[in-house]
């Protein structure tokens, strides 16, 4: 991979764990991001997609670059879907310890992630979702990741998303499957127009 790239994407976060998520996936595809954080723009809704879609069309309007927006939650089903869309929120104010406090006496631990991605690369608007079930864990484990990865364990693993490495969260993450799929499109549509990377 080389140092530059013929095409950069903007991605709006100042989540310096998100970028490192998404950068080397977005490396895999022949595209180079740089992390452009204040100026995440955000409405309250219970709808990811209307957010992180709204966020990437206000910031376009500002920047007029390649731009990338991603907006993720933890869906607990005994919570009936709460945090939700308040995941960065509530983790800011009752953490990882509130949501187990939540869970005291709960036999069903069942959630998922869900994230969506928004890219804008004129003329190409998409928009991209991504989910990964699992259960929360009775207490939090793993130093690693951000917000709810420690009390998160994918299904498949045994392992909560704090106790992986990048590499290792992103065989299971919902952020990981968004971007895919985003990056994969935008590279299929610049290569029909024949743009270069």
């Amino acid at each position: 991979m080389k140092d530059t790239c013929d095409y950069k994407i903007y991605f709006i976060t100042s989540n310096k764990h998100k970028y490192s998520e998404v950068k080397p996936i977005a490396e895999k595809y022949g595209f180079c991001i740089e992390m452009l954080p204040g100026y995440k723009i955000e409405i309250q809704s219970n709808d990811l997609e209307e957010i992180a879609v709204y966020s990437a069309i206000e910031n376009y309007k500002t920047l007029r670059k390649p731009l990338m927006v991603e907006d993720a939650g933890l869906f607990v089903e005994a919570l009936n879907g709460f945090p939700g869309p308040y995941s960065s929120y509530v983790y800011k104010t009752i953490g990882v310890n509130g949501i187990l406090k939540l869970l005291e006496g709960v036999s069903d631990r069942r959630a998922y992630f869900m994230s969506v991605v928004a890219i804008i690369a004129e003329p190409f608007f998409i928009v991209e979702k991504g989910i990964v079930k699992g259960e929360i864990s009775f207490t939090p484990r793993g130093t690693g990741g951000f917000g709810f990865d420690p009390i998160f364990i994918p299904k498949g693993s045994m392992k909560t998303f704090a106790e992986m490495d990048i590499s290792e969260k992103n065989k299971y993450s919902h952020r990981a499957q968004a971007v895919s799929k985003a990056f994969e499109k935008l590279r299929y549509f610049l290569n029909k127009i024949k743009i270069p990377l």
